[in-house]
C-alpha cells in the first residue's frame, strides 16, 4: 500500500484531494495530513509518506522551508499552487511534479500514477537539491536543470548548457564538459525552459547559449559558431532578433 502525505490550509481543497485518493488510486492510503509547515514536520516524520503532496504557501511559510528540514528523501514531491507562480520555474527546471489549484480530478489522478511509477527510482535527493537551490537563487534566476535519461539522472548548472538540438522525439544537450545527453522530450520543453536564462532559438531544430557565440558567419544564410567551434544555422525568421542581440551586446 502506497502512504500519501497532505499538506494544504484551504480545507476545502484538502478535503477534494483526500477523497480522490481514497476513491480512485488504486493501493493508495492517506497516512497523513496537515493545514500548517509546523504540524507538517512531525506528521511526515511520524507516517514516513511515500509521496507527499504540498501546497506551496501556507500561512507559516512555504513548503520548501518544510523541505529544507529532511536529510533523507525517501518520498516523491507533487507541489500544489493556487496559481502560475515564479517559484513553478524553479520546480520545473528540478523535475518535480506539480498541480495548478483548482484540482483536476484526472491530473492528481495521473501524478499520483507517475509518482508511484518513479518510486524506485534514486532521484529524490538530485531533485530536492536541484530545487532547494534554485528556489534560493530564484530572485537571481534558477541555477540549476535536472536531465533524466533512460540510465542516469544528470544534476546540471544551467551556464554550462552551450546549446540543445532536436532529434525527433528526443532533444540533445551539449555541455560545456564535453558530454552530450540525450533526453526523451522534444526541444520546444526545453526552449520553454531556458528562454529566460540566456538563451535562444534560433532555429527550429536549435537552441543556444547567447554566453557561448563566438560569432557569426554571413555564408550560405548565416549561422552563428559557438566557442566549442559547433556551427548552428540560423533561420530567416530568427536572424533579425539575432542581429538585434548582437548589436546590444557590442554596446
Amino acid at each position: 500500500m502506497i502512504k500519501i502525505f497532505v499538506l494544504e490550509d484551504e480545507k476545502p481543497v484538502l478535503d477534494t484531494i483526500t477523497d480522490i485518493i481514497q476513491n480512485y488510486c488504486e493501493n493508495s492510503e492517506i497516512t497523513g495530513t496537515a493545514r500548517t509547515i509546523s504540524s507538517a514536520k512531525e506528521i511526515m516524520q511520524k507516517s514516513e509518506p511515500d509521496i507527499v503532496l504540498l501546497d506551496i504557501n501556507l500561512p507559516d511559510g512555504t513548503s520548501f522551508e518544510l523541505l529544507e528540514h529532511f536529510n533523507q528523501t525517501n518520498f516523491k514531491i507533487i507541489f500544489i499552487t493556487a496559481f502560475e507562480e515564479f517559484a513553478l520555474k524553479a520546480i520545473k527546471l528540478s523535475a518535480i511534479d506539480y498541480l495548478v489549484k483548482p484540482i483536476d480530478p484526472v491530473e492528481l489522478i495521473d501524478a499520483i500514477q507517475r509518482a508511484k511509477d518513479a518510486l524506485n527510482q534514486k532521484n529524490n535527493k538530485l531533485e530536492l537539491d536541484a530545487l532547494l537551490a534554485n528556489v534560493k537563487n530564484i530572485s537571481d534566476k534558477p541555477k540549476k536543470i535536472i536531465l533524466k535519461t533512460a540510465g542516469n539522472i544528470y544534476l546540471i548548472d544551467v551556464k554550462d548548457i552551450i546549446r540543445c538540438e532536436s532529434d525527433g522525439a528526443y532533444t540533445n544537450i551539449y555541455i560545456q564538459n564535453g558530454k552530450k545527453i540525450m533526453i526523451s522530450k522534444i526541444i520546444k520543453d526545453y526552449e520553454e525552459l531556458l528562454k529566460e536564462h540566456g538563451f535562444m532559438r534560433i532555429h527550429k531544430s536549435h537552441i543556444i547559449n547567447l554566453n557561448f557565440i563566438d560569432r557569426f558567419e554571413k555564408a550560405d544564410g548565416g549561422s552563428v559558431i559557438l566557442k566549442d567551434q559547433s556551427s548552428i544555422p540560423v533561420s530567416v525568421r530568427k536572424k533579425d532578433a539575432l542581429m538585434k542581440i548582437f548589436e546590444e551586446l557590442s554596446q
